[in-house]
């Protein structure tokens, strides 16, 4: 064949590479909405795509640090700082936006590689990290004290872990960081209970222990028995209830003990408006259902904390009908310049009070629990006001229709996470269990049965 001919035919081989390798990354580039069926899916997809505009608009590009509180009510007010817990919710949150197509794959790495990247930087306490970081440079908040905070710790490692399997490329970074993170530091081997934290400054843990088993800390411990940092008995060593003679308690609970691997477990219940339920500390929403945005207790915990979710979410709607409440979902939330903890008082051992006061996050994390329920309730936050351009506002107080005009990453967070699990069948759920610190424990939450009955 032609010198020529051949040349000219390599050329054009080239530049049909190129343009391949061109469009290639265009499109890896270019999100791909997930298929939706019906109108709720629909509306829950565009409640994300309104929420991940928050963490697009408030997160600053250069450290992927997210601002903790955004007031809007008049004049636009941001925090300036953020925590492990915010961190971890726009790290989970940038992933959802990728798994619904809000935004590609591609783009979704790189915004977690800065983020990844400052949190290499961050000064840290045994790998683990203070509760507060300026935004701008993820520096220390040290004007806010150098406090370590057990829960907190938990959420970002639960985002790390998720984090290295969705990006496995990315593993080589998030798993030495996982690893460093060393929870024996706060676990108190004559309780066996992982104290609340912390203070480097006063060189002190914090007065008291978490204690219950069905709060927002579950995660933490989880992950903590997961990493191989704490005893696995140290799950059995937490409160289902506290015992019939602790009178302190909202009330008396009924149940037996039960011999689980050599420990006895008080395994006690209450019961509200003849809804059996294990309680917890302030019978809110968010520290029943938090957890399950990476644990699988639904499938995994059909008789003990998956089946207690769903009752807790029957036991906060009946609750809202029974107080003639126009909508429902008790958790704490951000009031107009302060944040409040609002729950259900009968629901929890101690209880907060409800204050006529509902937060959307409380019922988006019921999603998989009450749809239909959630969805009417949606529908009824947005008559009262309740939405913004960035998604949910967060509270409104329904006695005076007052709405706190106020977004929190942390909520915002819990919402798009929750979004995410329902319209991809548990996405981010399969993540962490994915990986060893979620599949290894699995059977604490498949073996318990508790004493609520089926």
């Amino acid at each position: 064949m032609n010198k020529k001919i051949l040349i000219a035919i390599s050329s054009i081989v080239i530049v049909i590479l190129v343009v391949a390798i061109i469009v290639f990354s265009l499109n890896n580039r270019q999100a791909t909405k997930i298929p939706l069926e019906g109108e709720f899916e629909e509306e829950l997809f565009s409640i994300a795509e309104d929420t991940y505009q928050f963490f697009s608009t408030y997160t600053n590009p250069d450290t992927g640090l997210t601002d903790d509180r955004v007031d809007v009510n008049g004049e636009t007010v941001t925090s300036g700082h953020t925590s492990p817990t915010n961190i971890a919710m726009y790290m989970t949150s940038t992933i959802s936006a990728a798994k619904l197509g809000i935004i590609s794959k591609a783009d979704a790495k790189d915004n977690i590689k800065v983020v990844v990247n400052t949190l290499e930087k961050m000064e840290k306490w045994n790998g683990l990290f203070y509760n507060w970081y300026n935004t701008k440079d993820g520096s220390v908040k040290k004007d806010w004290g150098q406090f370590i905070s057990t829960v907190d710790n938990g959420w970002l490692t639960a985002a790390l872990v998720v984090t290295g399997q969705y990006f496995p490329e990315l593993n080589k970074l998030t798993e030495p960081m996982i690893e460093k993170m060393d929870y024996a530091k706060l676990y108190d081997p004559q309780v066996g209970q992982l104290w609340g934290g912390y203070d480097v400054a006063q060189g002190k843990y914090t007065d008291s222990h978490y204690g219950m088993l069905y709060s927002e800390t579950r995660l933490a411990s989880y992950i903590s028995i997961g990493k191989g940092d704490v005893p696995e008995d140290h799950w059995f060593k937490l409160y289902r209830t506290f015992l019939p003679k602790d009178n302190w308690q909202s009330q008396q609970p009924e149940g037996e003990y039960v011999n689980i691997n050599g420990i006895n477990v008080y395994e006690g219940h209450y019961e509200y408006e003849g809804i059996k339920y294990v309680p917890s500390w302030g019978g809110s929403m968010f520290e029943a259902l938090m957890p399950t945005l990476y644990l699988n207790e639904k499938e995994l915990g059909t008789k003990a904390l998956g089946l207690n979710d769903a009752r807790y979410v029957e036991a906060q709607i009946k609750y809202a009908e029974n107080m003639n409440y126009p909508a429902w979902g008790f958790s704490p939330a951000a009031t107009q310049n302060s944040y409040q903890e609002f729950g259900v008082k009968e629901l929890g051992t101690s209880g907060y009070e409800d204050r006529a006061t509902v937060t959307p996050h409380a019922s988006i994390l019921a999603l998989d629990y009450a749809p239909e329920e959630v969805s009417d309730n949606i529908k009824k936050l947005k008559e009262l006001g309740v939405y913004g351009e960035l998604g949910f506002y967060d509270t409104i107080n329904l006695k005076t229709n007052k709405v706190a005009k106020t977004y929190l990453s942390l909520d915002q967070g819990m919402i798009m996470i929750s979004i995410t699990n329902y319209l991809t069948d548990g996405s981010i759920r399969d993540y962490f269990h994915k990986d060893e610190i979620g599949k290894d424990p699995e059977h604490l939450l498949t073996d318990e049965e508790f004493s609520i009955g089926q």
